[in-house]
């Protein structure tokens, strides 16, 4: 297998120094329980949105480690010889459960609950973090930034902010929470989703006019492409625009300036010149206030770069990994928690449920204990089970994975924030939309 296809190093060192102790002692094939949380949302956020765990998913078919991995971690003496005879064959048989993608999460919220050995989970900690803080953090920045652009599309235009691998995450990501389209072709390709996008600046600077440049993008694309009107003067671009293209011109996009005021100069002088279907597409360093800021400009889509990628100033969601339980010398599962000053954890492995009341979500409840006591435990009519089962001994459940899946994380995004009361919504610097209730039994 291919280095650059394997996914079983994109993890910390201690995770493997670990596993090489607990086969040494024994104890590395004991039960055990690790689940995701994080005890805090970013300041002043009402929720977060959940979002990656189809890319874990996808991640997990290559967790396998290839001859060349196994050499390094031998030649590097991270762990003995006997962990990489065991590492050769190394393969996830557990179980993994927890929040669909694209559902609401708040402070405790158990996101993804990973059951089995502890050799084959604590394997896993980097990885799934990476994945789960970074496009949750996106995904959440993303529903902020469709909810201010009310029924106005938002399209994802921040491949060039971040790394090359995180752009293509951030593109999934921003799907999930609501986007309609990505600029970023390999996130295109991978995923199915609609790709976006006509000229920059510099196209129409290598014509030797801006008319040269419109006539050649319209000879290209058609009259229904949209046309970057920002380069020299707008007021003289829009005209330049129509007389070109006619008022079939599909779009024109602006890029700089007081964006609401010049958004309704250009729907005025558009409307004036015959074209009243033309679109009017804003772009430059937009976040979910900017939006908000626009709500009342003519405005009919927006492209978002630098403040999606970056999680809208939450580039993460502070998303931990800890064990909750786990089997002891006696074979009997024991509930086990931090007692760390500001890090305690609640023991035990977790239920999740959302409690509604006249239709609007009201709390979120977390049960906490053994397993016996999980499996008897009888939630309210009113509340509605949040997990979902990703993989079963081993076996990962592909309708969590793909296209369909993606958008059907859009869908239920949207449906669930509207199940939460109308101050989620809010930009206001605020507390959760609704509270957590953690028992233990």
């Amino acid at each position: 297998m291919a280095d650059e296809q394997t996914t079983a190093l994109m993890t910390d060192m201690y995770e493997y120094t670990m596993l090489d102790a607990a086969l040494r002692d024994g104890t590395a094939q004991r039960r055990c329980v690790f689940e995701v949380f994080t005890r805090h949302l970013p300041e002043g956020r009402r929720y977060g949105v959940v979002a990656g765990t189809g890319r874990i998913l996808d991640a997990l078919e290559r967790f396998h480690l290839s001859d060349s991995d196994l050499a390094f971690l031998a030649d590097r003496s991270i762990v003995s010889r006997e962990t990489i005879d065991w590492l050769e064959h190394f393969q996830f048989s557990g179980r993994i459960s927890g929040y669909r993608e694209g559902e609401m999460f708040f402070p405790n919220s158990p996101i993804l609950q990973v059951e089995g050995t502890f050799a084959e989970c604590v394997l896993l900690e980097t990885l799934l973090l990476s994945v789960l803080n970074y496009d949750s953090a996106v995904a959440s920045a993303a529903s902020r930034m469709v909810t201010s652009a009310k029924d106005r599309p938002c399209m994802d235009m921040g491949g060039r902010r971040t790394n090359e691998s995180a752009a293509v995450a951030a593109s999934r990501a921003a799907i999930v929470g609501g986007f309609q389209g990505t600029a970023n072709l390999l996130a295109a390709k991978m995923y199915d989703l609609p790709a976006i996008g006509t000229a920059a600046h510099c196209f129409t600077l290598l014509h030797d006019s801006e008319r040269d440049a419109f006539q050649a993008q319209i000879d290209a694309l058609g009259k229904n492409t949209t046309l970057l009107v920002d380069t020299y003067n707008i007021e003289e671009a829009v005209k330049t625009a129509v007389e070109v293209a006619g008022t079939e011109l599909g779009g024109v996009r602006i890029d700089s300036g007081d964006l609401a005021a010049l958004a309704q100069r250009v729907r005025n002088q558009l409307d004036a010149l015959g074209a009243r279907n033309t679109t009017i597409t804003v772009t430059n360093d937009l976040d979910e206030y900017a939006l908000a800021s626009l709500q009342s400009a003519p405005v009919d889509s927006y492209g978002v770069g630098t403040m999606l990628v970056t999680g809208s100033g939450a580039p993460t969601c502070a998303m931990v990994y800890k064990l909750e339980e786990r089997e002891n010398r006696d074979g009997v599962m024991q509930p086990v928690a931090k007692k760390s000053k500001d890090k305690a954890t609640v023991p035990g492995r977790k239920l999740a449920y959302r409690s509604y009341e006249y239709q609007l979500a009201d709390c979120e409840h977390v049960i906490a204990g053994s397993e016996e006591q999980l499996a008897a435990f009888q939630p309210q009519d009113n509340w509605k089970n949040l997990f979902v089962t990703y993989v079963d001994h081993g076996h990962i459940d592909s309708a969590y994975q793909g296209h369909d899946a993606i958008m059907n994380a859009h869908r239920h995004r949207a449906e669930a924030l509207r199940e939460l009361p109308i101050a989620a919504q809010s930009l206001m610097k605020g507390d959760p939309a609704i509270p957590t209730e953690t028992t233990v039994l």
